[in-house]
């Protein structure tokens, strides 16, 4: 049975287009769509897909500065998660929604 030649890398390009693809489907979730939940779900896809790049570039320029960068984010997205889900557990206790077009105010 022959040998099967190995597979070549993935481009460069095929990366920065999933990231460029993830990162606007987390704008358009960001914009379109009205409950707080999915709003803070389009930030965190956001957020990774600025990871793949950083860690995308930092591969092909052999420095580890994307890996610390995208390290750094993964930090800030830990603590906005857990910021973000006790106002979002808040914001529903006291207004019993989570529509965004619902709690436009903060004075009640």
């Amino acid at each position: 049975m022959p040998e099967l030649p190995l597979p070549t890398s993935v481009p460069l390009s095929w990366y920065l287009l999933l990231s460029a693809i993830l990162f606007a489907l987390g704008i358009a979730g960001f914009l379109y769509r009205r409950n707080i939940i999915t709003v803070f779900m389009s930030i965190e896809l956001m957020l990774n897909a600025v990871n793949l790049s950083f860690v995308t570039f930092s591969y092909k320029l052999k420095q580890v500065d994307g890996h610390i960068f995208s390290f750094f984010v993964m930090v800030v997205a830990a603590a906005e998660a857990a910021v973000g889900l006790a106002i979002i557990l808040t914001v529903f206790k006291n207004r019993r929604t989570l529509e965004v077009d619902e709690i436009d105010s903060m004075k009640y």
